[in-house]
């Protein structure tokens, strides 16, 4: 099926020859055409130009894009949003005056949601996780990982999985799948770490690995959580079933957990609200990417990640939405966007090239997906009417998005 779009105001993120990440003053670049038009075939991007270049109008499908904007579908690369229920008695408990920390202590948190979860029945979590993904997919999102980690025993750990390929096997879009049993010690092991963590070594990891289930493996890696030795050992461990790493880190303290995940080469570390001197340099000339959660930071009241020092220094930057029930419950990355650049200091143009490019590389999909290529997955967001991309950041409030296109298929949901 040969679809085609026309009069596109401003077609974004026009790459010829595709970089698999973009890095430092590179960032502040974000190719646009202007009166464009965009060619479909089935589920591929075919071509694309200037409409002053365009002689064959025909095609199976005709989109007019007059006043519109048209850019490749955000790649979200860190959210948990399969969950069951929700939190929102701790969100008023913050505005009382609770710290996470202090929720998290008294029983709430991701044990919270472990709870939950484990009370709650494959087909329900599934429906519930699903309208999530329907959701995330109307705001402009064409690719997305999904962690588990609101389990916390083996059971409901693989139950979370198997939703996870449930919503690969219903839904068109990448759906990546990331191993998170080192979330939180469950309360019942609070005096004996090591059981829990040889549970998830030698009962968890070895069931991912053989069944499948993930491609990634992640920590939590903070105090209060995981140390860095013990991260250490749970990526290893991982890592012997195939499982890439990747690691949550400095969302509260800097205790080298940035240092641990160059160490295993991870394709990610993820958060990033408190970054040393010394955790910008050892990332440089790596395969790992930062990725910041600036949503996250906004709902927490937390300081967000320095993008501007570490864009600056030359660093690659990604952007994410975090959605989970706790800290981060929404999956909007038009809002993502707006926030980076509203309170992070970033260009419109650094924070799309985030969303974008960066967001697939920290997925591992950047072959398929990120930008308007030839040979690229049609994942597209067409706008409504508005006067040039920037104003996606400016109007942050506003519902902006006319339709997306998931394989070149104008995407209506099953829910």
């Amino acid at each position: 099926m040969k679809t085609l779009i026309t009069n596109i105001r401003q077609l974004v993120q026009v790459r010829d020859k595709p970089p698999s990440t973009i890095a430092g003053k590179a960032m502040k670049i974000l190719p646009v055409i202007a009166d464009a038009f965009l060619h479909i075939e089935d589920d591929y991007i075919a071509g694309y130009g200037s409409m002053s270049d365009l002689t064959d109008y025909r095609a199976d499908r005709l989109i007019d894009a007059s006043g519109r904007v048209v850019l490749p579908a955000w790649c979200d690369s860190h959210t948990h949003i399969v969950y069951a229920g929700n939190r929102e008695q701790e969100f008023v408990d913050r505005i009382n005056g609770l710290s996470y920390e202090e929720i998290a202590a008294r029983g709430g948190g991701i044990l919270n949601s472990a709870k939950k979860l484990q009370e709650t029945s494959e087909d329900e979590l599934y429906r519930q996780s699903a309208a999530r993904l329907e959701e995330v997919i109307a705001m402009g999102t064409g690719a997305v990982e999904i962690k588990s980690g609101y389990g916390l025993d083996t059971d409901a750990e693989l139950k979370m999985l198997r939703v996870i390929r449930r919503l690969q096997q219903a839904y068109e879009l990448p759906v990546k799948a990331t191993f998170l049993g080192a979330h939180a010690i469950p309360y019942a092991y609070k005096n004996d770490r090591k059981a829990y963590l040889d549970i998830i070594m030698e009962e968890m990891i070895p069931a991912v690995g053989e069944q499948q289930l993930a491609s990634y493996i992640d920590v939590f890696c903070e105090q209060e959580y995981f140390t860095v030795e013990e991260a250490d050992s749970i990526l290893k461990a991982g890592r012997a079933f195939g499982l890439i790493p990747k690691i949550h880190v400095n969302q509260f303290h800097a205790i080298g957990g940035v240092q641990l995940g160059v160490k295993h080469h991870a394709r990610s570390v993820d958060h990033l609200e408190v970054m040393r001197d010394e955790d910008i340099e050892v990332l440089k000339n790596t395969v790992t990417m930062p990725v910041a959660l600036p949503s996250c930071s906004f709902f927490l009241g937390i300081p967000y990640s320095p993008a501007r020092k570490m864009i600056d220094s030359g660093l690659p930057l990604a952007l994410a939405t975090d959605y989970n029930p706790g800290s981060t419950p929404s999956g909007n990355m038009n809002f993502v966007v707006a926030t980076a650049c509203i309170k992070m200091g970033m260009t419109p143009e650094e924070a799309i090239n985030a969303a974008t490019v960066n967001g697939a590389y920290a997925m591992g999909v950047s072959d398929t997906h990120g930008s308007i290529s030839v040979g690229k997955k049609a994942n597209i967001t067409i706008t409504k009417k508005i006067p040039a991309y920037t104003y996606i950041p400016y109007a942050f409030g506003s519902q902006l998005i006319d339709s997306v296109l998931i394989n070149g298929k104008k995407f209506v949901g099953q829910q």
